[in-house]
This record gives C-alpha cells, structure tokens and sequence, in this order.
C-alpha cells in the first residue's frame, strides 16, 4: 500500500525543516567577516576591490564593477547603454520581477518575448517578433543556470544595433560555446544574494569590456562621486570629491565581499557537488509524472542554480500549489521560479496583458517547482528530498 503524505494522515519524511536555498557558510567567510569588523572598513573599501578583481580573473573579462544587488547592475548596465524614456527593451515574462522592474525604473518599456517551453529561456524567434523602431536592447535572462542561445541573440542585435545586456543571476559558472557568461555581450550582471550560487547575503556585479561604461558605472553606484570612498580615504591621503551627475546608492560593502571572496574560490567545487545532487535527482525521478530539467546544450555549460521540474499536471489529481503545500508538509523547502511577469498585478494593469499572451511562460508557470539544490545539503538531506518528492507526487498520479 502506498505511504500516505502529511496532508493525508501521514508521517513527514523529516523531523526538522529543510530550508530551500539555504547557503553554505564556512569558517573562513566568518573570519574575514570579523577581521573587516575589526579593521572599521566595513564600507566600500579593499575587500571589495580584491573581490572585483577576482570575479574579473574567473570571467575573463577586463572590468567587474561590484554593486549591492543584480538588480542594482542591471539597473545602471541600462542607463550606461543610453536607455531612455520612450525606449523599448526586449526580455522574457519567465524571470524574476527585478528584470522587468529596471526597465521600468528607466522609464522604459518592457517588451516580453515568450520563453521556449523545454528550456524556459527567451525565444530568438520571439525576439525578432517584437522589434519596432523603438527598441533599443535586448536583456536575456539565463534562468536557472541554463545559457540562452546568444549565438541567436547576438546576431539579431547586430542586425538591428541593438545593446544586449544579459541578466545572470543564475549563470556566474555558466558558458556559451567556450565563452564564459559575462565576457560575450557588452553588459552582464550577476547576483549574489543568499540563495545564488557564490553568496554575499545580498550583492551584485556588472562585467564589461567597455571601460568608459565601468567607469560610469562605478560612479553611478556611489552618488555619481567622482571618487569612491576607499580612494578618497586611502594612504595617499584625503581627496576631495565631485559630484558629476545624480547617482545612486547602489555600492557594495567590505562586509559583503569579505563572504564572496571565499565563495567565488570554492565555487567550482560547489558546482561540483550540485552535479552530483543533480544527477541523482535525475535517476530518482525517471516514471515520476513529472519533467526533470533537459541536459545542457552541446558546447555549453550549465551553471547548475536551480533543479526544476514540471509537474505534469494531466497525469496528477493535485495542481501545483497543492504539491508544493504538500511537500512543505513533509518539511522539504522548495521554490517557485517563477510566475511569469505577465501575470502579475501590476504587468496586467500597465499593460493589459491577457493570460495567454504568453503561453509557454504561462505553462511553465503553472508546474515549475524547484527543489533544494545547495551544496550545503548532505546525503541524508538529499535522500529526504528524493523521498518526499517521490512520496507526494507518486500518490496523487492519477
């Protein structure tokens, strides 16, 4: 006879909860924390400078500016590539709300482009579909890790003279036929908030090859001064400093990079330990009424951030939510990425969208769930996750 889940009557597969996403802290990230404690440089300073220069080693690329969010990076990538009131800005439903968001903050208007249904990443097809005279970029988003087809995208933006500026917040190990996200397109930014794959608790940064851009872009994270503050504080003395234009607030602390420095070292070897998690969900899953992720394009690397299936909902008695609740019960954290923009209050509102005006971002919508995935998880945590998923989803196939 089938195990009944919780909502049934059953026992849950584990005593304590098991927070999705939650990061893996380690000894050293503590100590450098306390150490910047210690020095007083718990702003803008040289911990973050060494931090830029070695994300800019890892990607390859000739500047990395670090700011205090990826939405901060997209933010600024979009006003340093001109985007202006009027403009037109092309991206997928099939994100996060942050996407959308800075396009808006610009003044600008979110075009979307629906999602292919397998890889759940921007259709160039779709892409081509909505250029008017008043595009003026392309923003890309590598959800959950996967790289979009920039051998596509960027030929579409050089026909048209557009600026691609990719969100990757998912994708810092990612790359695209040898080239490492974040050295293909002008602008690229990525996340390290606590659920992403290097965390700093909340922190961002923007690589380019442009210098002039960097150089913006560094000022317009720090009120538009002319010199930050470690500069400005550093041995060579007191600088004065000049406001050049109205910047924002968008800089990075010591206290953050002091985490990321050691995240971004271990950063391969947690890639590793995801592929073994993900393999294994993998072979856990086969006959389950569910899709597990497709294996990455040929020549392409898979940055591994989030292991998502879709449920088959025509094979289930339960719709999604009822499944995820269900697993909430068996004390397994999971995640939703994500409701697609256009079904939001506030996207239907600005701009009457209509549920099926992006079908495929509408079906992934209502059957994507995403299951831990960090390399702080052990055997065990991993086997109750198999169990749960395996436990709910098996009893409620009709």
């Amino acid at each position: 006879m089938m195990e009944k889940p919780v909502v049934e009557g059953g026992k849950p597969v584990r005593q304590q909860y098991l927070v999705f996403g939650s990061p893996e802290i380690k000894q050293a990230e503590i100590d450098e924390v306390v150490d910047s404690l210690k020095s007083g440089w718990l702003g803008t300073g040289p911990k973050v400078a060494r931090f830029e220069k070695s994300f800019r080693d890892y990607i390859g690329c000739k500047h990395a500016t670090a700011v205090n969010s990826c939405t901060a990076g997209m933010h600024l990538s979009l006003l340093v590539a001109g985007i202006k009131p009027g403009d037109e800005v092309i991206t997928t439903p099939m994100t996060f709300s942050s996407t959308g968001n800075v396009i808006l903050h610009c003044q600008a208007k979110p075009v979307f482009a629906d999602c292919e249904k397998d890889t759940m990443n921007i259709d160039p097809k779709e892409i081509e579909r909505k250029i008017t005279p008043k595009t003026k970029a392309i923003l890309p988003v590598h959800l959950t890790g996967r790289p979009c087809n920039m051998d596509e995208i960027t030929r579409i933006a050089e026909e048209k003279n557009l600026v691609v500026i990719e969100d990757a917040a998912h994708a810092i190990e990612a790359s695209y036929k040898g080239k490492k996200i974040g050295n293909i397109s002008p602008l690229t930014a990525f996340s390290f908030y606590v659920t992403k794959n290097v965390v700093c608790g909340e922190g961002g940064m923007v690589t380019t090859n442009n210098a002039e851009w960097a150089d913006s872009i560094e000022k317009y994270a720090l009120h538009g001064l002319s010199r930050g503050a470690w500069k400005r504080y550093s041995d060579e003395g007191f600088k004065h400093y000049e406001v050049v234009f109205p910047g924002y607030k968008y800089n990075m602390m010591d206290l953050q990079a002091s985490i990321g420095l050691h995240q971004l070292k271990r950063v391969e070897e947690n890639l590793k330990k995801r592929e073994r998690i993900w393999k294994k969900y993998d072979k856990a899953f086969e006959g389950l009424p569910l899709e597990t992720p497709l294996p990455a394009e040929e020549n392409t690397r898979h940055a591994r951030h989030l292991y998502t299936v879709l449920l088959k909902l025509e094979e289930l008695k339960k719709g999604r939510n009822f499944i995820q609740q269900a697993l909430h019960e068996e004390k397994v954290g999971t995640g939703i990425h994500f409701i697609s923009l256009h079904l939001h209050k506030i996207y239907r509102e600005m701009f009457g969208f209509k549920e099926q005006d992006f079908p495929n971002a509408k079906f992934v919508s209502g059957r994507t769930i995403s299951l831990p995935l960090s390399p702080k998880l052990t055997e065990q945590d991993v086997e109750d996750v198999i169990q749960a998923v395996t436990k709910v989803v098996g009893y409620y196939k009709k």
